[in-house]
């Protein structure tokens, strides 16, 4: 959309779903504090203020999510130097905490290893040098198996570090970020790290040292190993960081190759599994919207799509949606992961068999009715399941309430679009001096009717459709209020479902109802310059022209001469549409001689040799159209006239089976089938009438095709 397909990749404004109220920050880091050894905002937040943040109530922080504008964007410092600001919390002293049942050689690594570079960072007044010490001391903890929380000096280590994070500099913060996650860290510090590592990946400008520093690691092994409930506001702003690199492609392939869609979808099972009456459960929503926006980004990337198109995926995402279908955001961004992956063959086979989609696709219609956003999307997706599914137009169909629901989105925006039409002209006066552009209603319709067009397909949906006439009158007025030229898709989509319905015959047929005002809508699609607009018009005809009274209005309206016509059209389809109204019209005696008028005759000879061989199933009906129109035959060529002699050979050379089968190459099976049974027996039975009344029958060379 639009296509769909390569709609863009999901953006937040913030975490908590709202321009003016988000996460924070403006300095919001304090040096340690010695006695609860945490990593606390300066900003002081209180219980209440955070419970009004993950709400999206007003509260003090300001971060934006990037993408949002160049003024909510907050780069790094500017210069790699240190001013004194920052620096007068800074101690000038480690103290040295050994702890009991320390190993000698712990003892010894420390001193020798670590010891120095916590001095050089205590020193050192360059960011430069600061980061490279920092390097130096991720390697060296590393390297001495001291990462995590065994390592038994970890608090003084922490707390030196906690000291920088004072400093404005994301590269810094991005080194520190990355050290204090492998230090393990819990509660309250855990939560500030993840705050820390979102407001790095909020600027933009970070996209290259994060790719390179490993901090996406970190942050998945948060998600992997810590526990939910008790850091449901960690994992929030841990979330949303990782979102927010799912922008950066470099970032978004490696989520894929470290497993990052396995260990979400966990995650998501985690808290599917939360009781709605759970105290976290509201909050949690929150870190769904940042999972699910997640998801929607990787789903870009083809590995990904195989991963999302699995049974379990599906499975989960459906229970999510579920359960916040109350929750907009939540919706809109699983809703958007199924609009993409509903373009795969797989995902669509699998959605198509989960049941109960189609229950939550219906009510979210019902429930967000005008939010075209979610639901151009949730047709879209029908639209593919519909495609070439019969059991999902089927399953689709017997949900309660389905088609009401469809004749009321028609309904809607319909109405919408017809006020967007309104308004455009009124502005634009002279409407052909600006290019048009479809309006988001008109989108919605494009969709809806080939939801539409899909289900009519079906054997027992379609004489149901056929018959609900607000549908049928709904369709017609789009071919009435629409050119083609201004919006050709939701044109031929319109007429395409009306030849759908068309077909069926049953006895409260609204399409036979109003064929009359159908066919006047239909000639006007066939002055068109739009030949598949055109094609469209003619297959309803087809159907149509099996009335009387359709046959007359083709005579009155002079159509059978455009169609005789549009056999010229060296276009398969075209010929097939035009023989087919052709031969309804000779099925009537008196229609008959219409033929002979424009050449009729000799386009149905040049039909047969040009597509013939390649398509039996037009032959064939032209066989038919030949044979009705010489029922009451005299003489060859005073009916065929001077066509008969390159008829007789025509038909000649495709009875022969060899010659026209052309046995040389592979045969298709089905062709082969269709000659045999359908175009051999009218095609004999037209050679021997017309041998039986030629005079003079010349040699004829027969030569393959």
């Amino acid at each position: 959309e639009e296509k769909l397909d390569s709609e863009e990749p999901a953006m937040m404004s913030n975490l908590c779903r709202s321009n003016d109220n988000c996460l924070a920050d403006q300095r919001a880091y304090t040096p340690f504090n010695d006695e609860s050894r945490q990593l606390i905002c300066n900003e002081h937040i209180s219980r209440s203020e955070r419970e009004d943040f993950l709400k999206g109530t007003t509260g003090k922080f300001s971060f934006q999510l990037r993408g949002e504008g160049d003024q909510m964007k907050k780069p790094g410092t500017g210069s790699s130097w240190l001013t004194s600001t920052g620096w007068k919390r800074r101690v000038t002293g480690l103290k040295d905490e050994t702890r009991i049942n320390e190993s000698e050689e712990e003892e010894i690594f420390w001193h020798i290893k670590i010891l120095p570079i916590l001095h050089e960072l205590e020193i050192e007044d360059s960011i430069e040098n600061l980061c490279l010490a920092c390097t130096k001391l991720y390697q060296a903890l590393s390297e001495g198996n001291m990462l995590g929380k065994r390592f038994k000096r970890r608090s003084v280590l922490l707390k030196t570090l906690y000291k920088l994070v004072d400093i404005d500099s994301d590269p810094l913060c991005l080194k520190l970020a990355k050290i204090i996650l492998a230090m393990k860290v819990d509660g309250k510090n855990l939560l500030s790290v993840c705050k820390l590592a979102f407001k790095i990946c909020r600027n933009e400008k970070t996209d290259d040292i994060i790719q390179n520093d490993g901090l996406l690691d970190c942050l998945l092994e948060v998600l992997r190993t810590k526990d939910l409930q008790k850091n449901n506001e960690a994992f929030l702003y841990c979330m949303g960081a990782i979102k927010l690199m799912s922008g950066n492609a470099v970032l978004l392939k490696e989520m894929v190759n470290k497993g990052a869609i396995e260990m979400l979808l966990q995650l998501m099972k985690q808290i599917n599994n939360i009781k709605e009456n759970d105290t976290c459960f509201s909050n949690l929503g929150h870190l769904l919207v940042q999972l699910t926006a997640t998801l929607r980004n990787l789903a870009d990337l083809a590995p990904a799509r195989r991963q999302l198109a699995c049974r379990g995926a599906v499975s989960e995402l459906c229970v999510a949606l579920e359960q916040r279908v109350s929750d907009k955001d939540v919706c809109t961004y699983i809703v958007r992961i199924f609009s993409k992956l509903s373009s795969c063959k797989d995902f669509c086979a699998v959605l198509a068999d989960c049941s109960r989609c189609y229950i939550l696709f219906l009510a979210l219609l019902n429930k967000y009715q005008k939010q075209q956003d979610l639901v151009i999307r949730i047709i879209f997706i029908l639209g593919n399941l519909t495609e070439k599914n019969n059991q999902a137009r089927e399953q689709f169909f017997k949900e309660r309430g389905s088609v009401n629901t469809l004749i009321s989105l028609f309904q809607t925006y319909h109405e919408l679009d017809l006020h967007a039409q309104k308004w455009s002209h009124e502005r634009r006066g002279e409407e052909k001096k600006h290019p048009k552009h479809s309006s988001e209603a008109e989108d919605v319709l494009i969709k809806l009717i080939r939801v539409l067009a899909n289900l009519s397909i079906h054997p027992n949906v379609g004489p149901a459709l056929a018959a609900a006439h607000r549908i049928v009158e709904l369709l017609v007025t789009v071919l009435e209020y629409k050119s083609v030229d201004d919006c050709e898709e939701l044109v031929i989509n319109a007429a395409t479902t009306i030849n759908n319905l068309s077909y069926y015959k049953v006895e409260s047929s609204a399409v036979q109802d109003k064929k009359l005002h159908i066919a006047e809508m239909l000639l006007k699609l066939l002055m068109s310059n739009n030949m598949d607009g055109i094609v469209e018009a003619v297959r309803v005809f087809g159907n149509l022209s099996q009335d009387h009274e359709i046959c007359d209005f083709i005579i009155q309206k002079k159509i059978y001469k455009f169609l005789i016509a549009l056999l010229d059209a060296k276009n398969e389809d075209v010929c097939f549409s035009a023989c087919g109204v052709l031969l309804n019209l000779t099925v009537l005696k008196n229609k008959r001689d219409l033929l002979m008028e424009e050449g009729g005759i000799g386009k149905l000879v040049d039909c047969l040799r040009d597509f013939g061989p390649a398509d039996w199933q037009l032959a064939c009906l032209v066989c038919k159209t030949l044979w009705n129109y010489s029922e009451n035959i005299t003489s060859a060529t005073s009916c065929f006239g001077e066509d008969t002699d390159a008829l007789l050979a025509l038909l000649t050379s495709l009875l022969d089976e060899e010659l026209a089968l052309d046995y040389g190459l592979d045969c298709d099976l089905r062709a082969q089938l269709y000659w045999e049974r359908e175009f051999k027996p009218v095609a004999e039975k037209l050679l021997d009438r017309i041998q039986s009344h030629h005079s003079f029958l010349p040699t004829v060379t027969i030569t393959p095709f």
